[in-house]
């Protein structure tokens, strides 16, 4: 696959060359977890990122809380908008995104306080690889956090880590996005949007669509994010509307599988067929002076 030129970059990036990461937080009516979520990214290491706060039309004083914080971060920017879904939330967040790279975060969740030195880092230290990734753990009501996995790092083909995005729920990568970071270059010159027709599972089509189109993945299963279960969280409601949300879903992630898989058949086609003309007309030629 020829790799993109990211060399040019636009001005929006050149200009805030001092700021490597932007932290994506879309929110909706989470007045009771949003200040737990910013307070834990007051607490980084590496405060060489911006945080973007999208509020999704929140009917309760979620906007009011984050409207508290901007002086307390280096880069802060609250963003407030109608309520359309976290689709079309994150989509905005995309097209307001003026670093380097950006990663999503939930405002529900929180983070170890490494969380943005790692991705900033990884990055510098495996340039070549267009996607970096870091465990999680699994917290609920009353229970301790529970590490999704053992402790495992390393280098990813495409379809490696395709098949850990769509893998078992002991998969340190799984198909989310917080616990995944992008180059923003590479969405832009790709064109990706995540899916507002999709009610569950935008985040994993997202994923399965940019890496399908890029190059290299980095992986660490040591958990820096906090991923806290609700009971009353859109995952863990039953709906039909969920139900053909999963259907669609999985029916676009194959699609993206197939027709990359389709255009990488179509794009040797040539030289083989090239070959097989050239060795015909050889054969030809050779029966003609015989």
């Amino acid at each position: 696959m020829k790799r993109i030129d990211l060399e040019r970059g636009d001005a929006a990036l050149r200009a805030n060359a001092d700021l490597k990461l932007t932290v994506i937080m879309t929110v909706y009516n989470q007045e009771k977890y949003l200040a737990r979520a910013l307070d834990y990214l007051l607490e980084q290491k590496n405060q060489q990122f911006k945080l973007l706060v999208i509020d999704d039309g929140s009917t309760d004083s979620t906007a009011e809380i984050a409207a508290s914080y901007p002086d307390r971060f280096q880069a802060f920017d609250l963003v407030s908008k109608a309520n359309e879904g976290v689709a079309a939330a994150r989509n905005l967040g995309l097209d307001m995104v003026d670093t380097p790279y950006f990663i999503f975060h939930d405002g529900d969740d929180w983070v170890e306080p490494d969380y943005t030195d790692y991705f900033i880092k990884a990055f510098d230290r495996h340039p070549d690889d267009d996607m970096v990734t870091c465990g999680y753990y699994v917290d609920q009501a009353g229970k301790p956090s529970v590490p999704i996995t053992k402790p495992v790092e390393g280098e990813l083909t495409r379809l490696e880590a395709v098949l850990k995005v769509l893998g078992s729920a002991h998969s340190p990568v799984k198909g989310y996005t917080w616990n995944k970071c992008y180059k923003t270059q590479l969405v832009r010159c790709l064109h990706l949007r995540f899916n507002e027709d999709l009610d569950l599972m935008e985040d994993q089509v997202f994923n399965i669509d940019y890496l399908m189109q890029t190059e290299g993945c980095y992986y660490s299963s040591v958990p820096l994010y906090h991923y806290w279960q609700r009971t009353d969280s859109a995952v863990h409601t039953v709906s039909w509307d969920h139900f053909w949300s999963i259907v669609g879903a999985n029916i676009s992630i194959y699609k993206s599988i197939f027709s990359h898989l389709r255009q990488k058949a179509l794009s040797k086609r040539p030289q083989t067929q090239e070959y097989q003309g050239s060795y015909v007309r050889e054969r030809i030629k050779d029966d003609h002076q015989s």
